[in-house]
């Protein structure tokens, strides 16, 4: 399964998809990308003459990549497009060190820690463009094949 496919199958669309592009895959983890646009709706509230990317946002974009879309990946003999995961967050920790701005690109690294009965738990990071760590935490997530 390519990057590709796993996009496509995500149960995400704009505006809210944050995944651009996965560089990386295996059964141990996955790396992939996305750029904030200018634009995204969140900006015009979050912050007054200062937006940055709302910490819940940068949470959602590692979750997406670094459970989802790896989730996907070690679904995939049984995935389809007849046959789409359900997923669901079930747990989150995660530190914020720099904020993310507007017109950035981030990178999203995730290690799988352990995957049983469809719950997978993952170390996940967001580096900003010039490698720095913005954030770090553990992801869990559950999926269903309907």
């Amino acid at each position: 399964m390519n990057s590709k496919q796993i996009i496509n199958l995500l149960p995400y669309q704009q505006p809210f998809l944050f995944v651009e592009e996965l560089t990386t895959i295996s059964n141990e983890g996955i790396t992939g990308n996305y750029t904030f646009k200018k634009n995204e709706h969140f900006y015009k509230g979050h912050f007054k003459d200062n937006p940055i990317t709302p910490g819940v946002i940068l949470t959602e974009c590692m979750a997406q990549i670094g459970v989802v879309c790896l989730g996907v990946y070690m679904l995939k003999d049984e995935v389809s497009e007849e046959n789409k995961p359900q997923i669901a967050l079930t747990s989150s920790q995660v530190d914020f060190f720099l904020p993310v701005f507007p017109g950035e690109k981030v990178t999203v690294v995730s290690e799988k820690e352990v995957f049983r009965f469809n719950k997978l738990k993952c170390n996940v990071k967001l580096f900003n463009e010039k490698n720095e760590l913005v954030c770090r935490g553990k992801i869990s997530g559950m999926m269903k094949i309907v």
